[in-house]
Parts: structure tokens; C-alpha cells; sequence
């Protein structure tokens, strides 16, 4: 009996899980660039205002909607306004956060792209206020729209003369809307719900409250959209396999090897 040992097809590796206290560094330094890096672009008034008007009446030539229609939605109710400040105000840092913990814990190899592909959003969303400062609708007069943050509350920002937390003149693009993209696509990917498609109702949602709370214009979220894709297409997502969608992050075990022969 001429028998020999091979081991059996072997299945793709999951990815092992990254070290706990490198990434919570790299994530916190994420963050850290994206507050930091919008204040070094700042000082750009009378260009973000410029700039500003230009990007209305772009918006009026292209014919795309205006954004008093989706604010006179929302202003329909004081309480209905006020929820849209409130999603504005708390959801866009926690949710992305917990998107990427949830990718550590539960998909490795999906959370090493989706905060590759983050990395590469934020980073490139960086540079555009150094060459293109934009005053947000709320702040143009003539157009009819309403700072909904500051007359109903609450509001993350102050007046932009004495904000130093933050750049307002930076509204292109909206991380707000790329973000929250970023984490739809990463959960849909990740997952193999067949609801998981749902999970579009979170960029959705954003992009109906950054318009409508006046804090984003349309072209805001379409460049946050061409940048993002642009990440998309050069950081790829791992390939599906059972240990990166739908059955945890353990490393496989190896199977047993196969006698081949043996019965000859």
C-alpha cells in the first residue's frame, strides 16, 4: 500500500486581529489630524465667502435641488429641527467609532481596509480647505436659509470668530456625509444580512440633515462621494470568505491531513 500524506484544499487565512493599543493610537491620531489639520486652514474669510457663492450658483446651473426645500421639510416642527441638530451633533464621531470597533472585534480583515480607506478620505479631505476655504450655506445671506443649530438648538459651533475648536470655513467636502458612507459600505461588505442593505439609510439620513441644517451644500456630499471612491478603488477589500463575513475573526484551525492512497 503506497500511502501519502497531503494536507486537504486549504482555506484562506483570516487575517489575525492587529494589536489593541496600535490601533487605538492610529485611530485616536486619525481623529486628531482631522480636528487638527481643519484649523491650520484657517484665515480664509473673504475667499470661503467667494467661494461660497460660487458653489450656490454652480449648484443652481447644474439644477440640483435647492437646499430651502429640504430645510422648509424640517422646519415644519420645532421638534423634527431639533432632532436633525441633535443627529448632526452626535452621531458622526460615535457612529464611525463604533463601526470600526465592531470591525476589530468582529471582522479584522474588514476593519484593516475600512480604516485604511478612512485614513485616505480624511487625509485627502484635509487639503481642500488650503486651496478651496468654503463658507456652509448658513452662513450666505439672500438665500433663505436658517442657521437651525443656532436659532433651535443645539449647536456645536460658536461664532467663527471666536470658534477655536473647529474650521468653518471648511465645509468641502462634508466627512460628515463620507463617513457615514464609508460606514455602510463597510458594514454591507462585512455582512451577509439580507437587511443589511438598510444600512444605507445612514448616509441618507446624513445627507438629508447636513443640507437641511444648512451646515453642507448638495456638492459637499458629491465630492465627499468622488473622494471616497477614489480611496475605494485604490485601498481593495479583503475577499469574502466564511472567517471575514458572517462567521467571526478566529484563525482557522488546520484540518487534518488526508491519506491519498491509502485504500489502493
Amino acid at each position: 500500500m503506497n500511502a501519502r500524506t497531503e494536507p486537504a484544499e486549504a482555506e484562506p487565512d483570516a487575517i489575525t486581529r492587529p494589536p489593541l493599543l496600535r490601533e487605538f493610537l492610529l485611530v485616536a491620531g486619525l481623529f486628531l489630524v482631522y480636528k487638527l489639520g481643519r484649523q491650520l486652514a484657517t484665515g480664509h474669510t473673504a475667499d470661503a465667502f467667494r467661494n461660497a457663492h460660487r458653489v450656490w450658483d454652480l449648484e443652481r446651473t447644474l439644477h440640483l435641488p435647492h437646499e430651502t426645500a429640504v430645510q422648509s421639510a424640517l422646519l415644519h416642527g420645532d421638534a423634527l429641527v431639533h432632532l436633525a441638530n441633535t443627529y448632526y451633533a452626535t452621531v458622526h464621531f460615535p457612529a464611525t467609532l463604533a463601526f470600526l470597533v465592531w470591525l476589530y472585534l468582529s471582522r479584522p480583515a474588514h476593519y484593516v481596509w475600512a480604516r485604511r480607506v478612512l485614513a485616505v478620505v480624511t487625509s485627502a479631505a484635509l487639503v481642500l480647505p488650503f486651496v478651496f476655504p468654503l463658507a456652509p450655506p448658513r452662513m450666505l445671506t439672500g438665500t433663505g436659509l436658517v442657521d437651525t443649530a443656532r436659532v433651535y438648538g443645539p449647536s456645536v459651533y460658536g461664532p467663527p470668530s471666536s470658534d477655536h475648536l473647529s474650521n468653518q470655513f471648511a465645509a468641502m467636502p462634508s466627512l460628515h456625509f463620507g463617513w457615514a458612507l464609508m460606514v455602510a459600505i463597510g458594514l454591507i461588505a462585512a455582512t451577509r444580512s439580507r437587511l443589511r442593505w438598510l444600512w444605507l439609510l445612514h448616509p441618507l439620513i446624513t445627507l438629508l440633515v447636513i443640507v437641511g441644517t444648512a451646515n453642507h451644500y448638495w456638492l459637499d456630499a458629491i465630492v465627499a462621494t468622488a473622494m471616497l471612491g477614489v480611496a475605494l478603488a485604490v485601498v481593495h477589500p479583503p475577499k469574502r470568505t466564511s472567517s471575514t463575513a458572517g462567521r467571526g475573526a478566529r484563525r482557522l484551525a488546520p484540518k487534518e491531513p488526508v491519506l491519498v492512497g491509502a485504500g489502493r
